[in-house]
């Protein structure tokens, strides 16, 4: 609590005194469709619209170029839905050449509120999707760029429903790899036997939630043997500063040869980004370039970036 206290008097006196990287968005980006790095405005946007896709996505007449081979496909979180998610991904991947698809998944069509369903029948929509982004781009692979759910779900994909030979990369943005305690309210509650109950009633309307609690049977399934499968590159971009997957690091995964972490207050310690604003960050939207396009590696910019409200400047 204390660090936080600090970084709220520190940043606004660095802000108004000129000493903060005034980097508004990542290097390289073309420009052609606003990118929104601020989570909340680009959620209130999209948020009514959840058949409608983000700008920049999911133009079906887009070919694959050679510096770009692999279309990106976009997978929302929880409660999220492919518009009021990617505000910031789906247009800054568009400008810089990338054909961007992004879909709906575990819950109703045309409910707002998507991502609450099994995530393995969830993984099995991503499946589908995939198959029909291969066949209108005519590409070989596709790389997948998923948050919180979407950063974990597609890896059942990978693992069970032969989503390998048709992934090059899995890039996850506070990924619930390997669960979450709620800020230990799951702990608290398997100690008071009240978890369980709990979770019956949860079960209900959210068994992605359920599915995604710290040692549920779900994640013990999917993580056995290993959290990755050959063939795929991955890359796990996580904020000391969620509040949703805890601890944070649960986000991140096991080292391996085919597996980069990136935790984003080791680049700069100025970004304040939380669960949400990581979808939108524009540090985390550098990592996710290089992470697509590391042959081409871009500079990470640092800035003031406030939780759920995005860059100060």
């Amino acid at each position: 609590m204390r660090t936080k206290r600090v970084r709220a008097a520190v940043v606004p006196v660095l802000a108004a005194a000129g000493l903060l990287a005034a980097a508004g968005q990542p290097a390289g980006a073309a420009g052609g469709y606003p990118v929104d790095y601020h989570f909340a405005t680009g959620f209130v946007a999209g948020f009514f619209g959840p058949g409608q896709a983000p700008p920049g996505a999911n133009d079906w007449s887009c070919r694959p170029t050679a510096a770009h081979p692999d279309p990106v496909v976009l997978v929302h979180g929880t409660f999220e839905n492919q518009n009021d998610n990617w505000h910031a991904a789906a247009p800054l991947l568009a400008d810089n050449g990338y054909c961007v698809y992004a879909f709906n998944y575990g819950a109703a069509q045309g409910d707002p509120i998507q991502g609450t369903g099994p995530v393995a029948v969830s993984a099995g929509q991503l499946a589908s999707f995939v198959d029909r982004v291969l066949a209108a781009t005519g590409a070989a692979e596709v790389d997948l760029v998923g948050h919180s759910q979407g950063g974990m779900m597609p890896r059942y994909y990978l693992k069970y429903l032969g989503g390998a030979a048709k992934t090059a990369r899995l890039v996850s943005l506070a990924g619930s790899h390997n669960g979450t305690t709620i800020d230990g309210i799951t702990e608290l509650g398997r100690q008071i036997g009240l978890l369980e109950p709990a979770n019956a009633v949860l079960d209900l309307a959210c068994r992605a939630c359920v599915e995604q609690e710290v040692g549920s049977p779900f994640l013990a399934d999917l993580n056995a043997g290993g959290e990755t499968v050959p063939g795929v590159e991955y890359t796990a971009i996580t904020t000391r500063f969620d509040e949703v997957v805890t601890p944070y690091t649960n986000a991140l995964l096991p080292a391996a040869p085919n597996v980069t972490d990136i935790t984003l207050q080791d680049q700069c310690a100025l970004d304040a980004s939380d669960h949400l604003e990581i979808a939108a960050d524009p540090i985390a939207m550098t990592d996710v370039l290089n992470a697509l396009d590391p042959a081409h590696p871009r500079p990470i910019p640092c800035q003031v970036v406030l939780p759920v409200t995005g860059p100060l400047l």
